[in-house]
């Protein structure tokens, strides 16, 4: 059974949170929301085995304390960056998560099953960003799933997941997956709409599976040929000592 691989973009899938709690429980949830990372996890995974998780984020002194409940829920150890100086923006988050995404491609000889947590298909057209790198994955037979909130995901990402593997809209779940500082718990995660994709075998898998195949096919036509020629071989033999004892008795009899 395929493994799971996991790549949390977490600054995208919070902001929209917040967004999300604003919307539906108001205002004073926008400040109070918070990730339940053990959920996600959960969510996540839908009872597969982990492979590995990346997860990355950002540094400023007030989200500290998100990231050590993240490790002391889950174990994962995310990748921190700070934000910048001027820009107060992140830096190199996303370009991390998607060197993680191309390394796992070559470090496992049968595709696994991706699993993405982001709302960013920025950058596809030009061939870069979670999107482009997701397709890559896909297109070497890995199984492809993307968790995110419905109005805060690219259109063309969402699209693309549902047709080539699995969406997952943390909408159907966000009483599940976040909780309120000092207020809401998190409820149990209803699986019974949660689908899951499957890897395929990888085209160098295709390639060598279709080699072995021929090869086996041309061992055993050979082997077919072989013994055709020592049936014949065998009968020729036969029809030897067959014609050599009637010649032996033709002598005797006229001896």
């Amino acid at each position: 059974m395929s493994k799971v691989l996991l790549f949390v973009d977490n600054s995208n899938i919070f902001i929209s949170a917040k967004h999300e709690a604003d919307r539906r429980e108001g205002r004073a949830a926008k400040d109070q929301v918070r990730l339940h990372f053990d959920s996600m996890l959960e969510l996540a995974l839908a009872d597969r085995q982990l492979a590995k998780a990346f997860v990355v984020g950002s540094v400023p002194p007030e989200q500290r304390a998100v990231w050590d409940r993240l490790t002391a829920a889950t174990g994962v150890k995310p990748e921190l960056y700070e934000r910048g100086q001027f820009s107060g923006g992140e830096q190199g988050l996303d370009q991390c998560l998607q060197v993680h995404m191309l390394r796992a491609i070559s470090d496992h000889d049968d595709p696994q099953v991706a699993v993405l947590m982001t709302g960013d298909g920025a950058g596809y057209d030009d061939g870069a960003g979670f999107h482009a790198d997701m397709e890559r994955m896909h297109i070497a037979g890995w199984g492809i799933e993307v968790i995110s909130w419905q109005n805060h995901c690219r259109r063309a990402l969402r699209e693309w997941a549902t047709a080539n593997g699995t969406f997952i809209r943390l909408d159907d779940h966000y009483e599940s997956v976040t909780f309120l500082e000092g207020g809401r718990r998190v409820t149990p995660i209803d699986f019974s709409k949660r689908k899951v994709s499957m890897a395929k075998v990888s085209p160098v898998r295709q390639a060598e599976l279709k080699a072995n195949a021929e090869s086996e096919a041309r061992i055993q036509a050979l082997q077919a040929e072989l013994e055709t020629f020592k049936g014949r071989a065998a009968a020729k033999a036969a029809g030897k000592a067959k014609y050599e004892r009637r010649m032996l008795r033709q002598k005797r009899g006229t001896a």
